[in-house]
């Protein structure tokens, strides 16, 4: 039995802790999008997840995030833009989740998809750095991306987004991101080998073998 024989993985990350937060309306709409195309979806609660550096990474907020990232196989980030970048509530998730924990690497070869609301006209300035720390965190971040101008003025009271170009482009993301999800997951293990770290596993081995 493949180890693919389930629905792709998909975790939301969301950076606004406000009672009617449009990152997190945006992410909880984009999760109903791509369960429809067939995915299993988590969310991470940002509250109460210290500040980086504050406490030691046992925390059990730190050790629920970096669970969910080992447990997805592509993520959702969606941010609010704040003075022309993301929020420090983003940003502070992403810094708690390693590139490597001993053997496993939390996010290497997951997909990503970015998404921001802007409470003014149309901005990219927090995907574009979305985008940036995706790469940093070796991820493959799908080449569509949703920006909302003037998100209040988008959504309907119960939270959903309502019909408009927006919500076309969301379903537009959420469509790439299954596709690549599905695509890449059975092969990771073949695109994250490298050379650099071939080489340096055989020297380890050798200086092993040779003590």
């Amino acid at each position: 039995m493949s180890k693919f024989d389930h629905p792709p993985r998909i975790l939301f990350l969301y950076g606004s802790l406000r009672e009617r937060s449009y990152s997190r309306l945006a992410a909880e709409e984009a999760a109903r999008i791509i369960q429809e195309f067939g995915a299993e979806v988590r969310f991470f609660d940002p509250r109460e997840l210290p500040i980086y550096g504050s406490v030691p990474d046992t925390h059990p907020k730190v050790q629920e995030l970096r669970e969910l990232s080992q447990w997805s196989e592509g993520q959702v980030w969606s941010s609010p833009e704040m003075h022309g970048n993301i929020t420090g509530i983003m940003k502070n998730q992403i810094d708690w989740i390693p590139l490597t924990i001993g053997a496993v690497r939390p996010t290497q070869g997951r997909t990503l998809a970015v998404m921001q609301v802007s409470g003014g006209s149309q901005s990219f300035n927090a995907v574009n750095t979305l985008r940036l720390l995706g790469r940093w965190m070796r991820m493959f971040t799908i080449p569509n991306q949703s920006s909302i101008a003037k998100a209040y003025q988008e959504f309907n009271e119960d939270g959903t987004l309502k019909d408009s170009p927006y919500r076309d482009r969301m379903i537009d993301v959420m469509e790439e991101l299954y596709k690549f999800t599905t695509l890449l997951r059975e092969q990771v293990d073949y695109l994250t080998d490298r050379h650099s770290e071939r080489k340096d596993k055989a020297a380890k081995q050798f200086m092993i073998k040779n003590s």
